[in-house]
């Protein structure tokens, strides 16, 4: 849920492994990374991690790449990283009704943020994730707002633009819950925004089903309608999008959610 895009200057391999990340083709980008540094490992088993949560699928993938990422981190920062790993995969799990490792997930991010320092990039990440927890497992939106706003802040402060459309998204999520129709919208429109310019194509479908969620009629049908197209195009991805637009219901006034 980290990085920037691709620019003229970047890396070959980050260039191949975000055009293919970004079109859902999460094993094809970690075949780029295999065998490599440590530093390596840790975005190999952050790309299969990601596809666990839009597939539903590659639980054992995930799972041996953050052993080897765990086995290969040496400083504190890379430990930290692969704990916040294994705290997402863990979430992840829990939230797909895989297998409750609510625990497992709220001790790993605890790990993690007694090893990655402050005001950093992974810090911002970890932040993001524990308001992830507090959000979906904890039922907890006071303690979530927090906590996505201090990873906003924190990713605005080091250009993470990936990270900023997760956080604009999920702080319009809870402005939405609130009946804060405007405030929702211009949250939901900016992380559309972003993963548009940033060319996050798998991101892009579930972006502009939360603004559908946000809006009235024509345009939240319209919205929902192009959602479905982009999933259908890569081969069905997020697997869990389909549900969501099977169910949801355009806003009509202040009390919609």
């Amino acid at each position: 849920m980290s990085g920037s895009g691709t620019t003229a200057g970047d890396d070959p391999l980050q260039t191949a492994v975000w055009r293919l990340r970004s079109r859902a083709c999460w094993a094809d980008a970690a075949a780029l990374l295999q065998g490599r540094t440590a530093g390596a490992s840790l975005q190999r088993a952050a790309l299969l991690v990601e596809r666990c949560l839009y597939t539903e699928q590659g639980w054992e993938d995930a799972e041996d790449a953050l052993r080897t990422a765990e086995a290969q981190a040496h400083s504190d920062e890379e430990r930290g990283a692969a704990a916040c790993e294994r705290g997402q995969l863990a979430y992840t799990a829990t939230l797909h009704g895989v297998r409750d490792r609510a625990d497992e997930a709220r001790a790993a991010l605890g790990r993690a943020a007694a090893l990655i320092p402050p005001d950093t990039p992974g810090r911002a990440l970890l932040d993001f994730r524990r308001g992830l927890i507090a959000e979906n497992l904890a039922h907890a939106p006071q303690a979530a707002e927090a906590a996505y706003r201090r990873a906003h802040a924190n990713a605005s402060a080091h250009g993470d633009e990936l990270l900023l459309s997760f956080t604009w998204r999920h702080l319009a999520g809870l402005a939405l819950r609130e009946g804060e129709l405007a405030e929702a919208r211009r949250g939901f429109g900016e992380s559309l925004r972003i993963r548009e310019e940033l060319g996050y194509l798998v991101g892009t479908a579930p972006a502009l089903a939360s603004l559908a969620d946000a809006e009235t009629e024509p345009e939240a049908s319209r919205l929902r309608a192009e959602a479905a197209r982009l999933s259908r195009l890569l081969g069905g991805v997020p697997t869990w999008l389909a549900r969501h637009l099977a169910s949801a219901q355009p806003a009509t006034g202040p009390a919609a959610s």
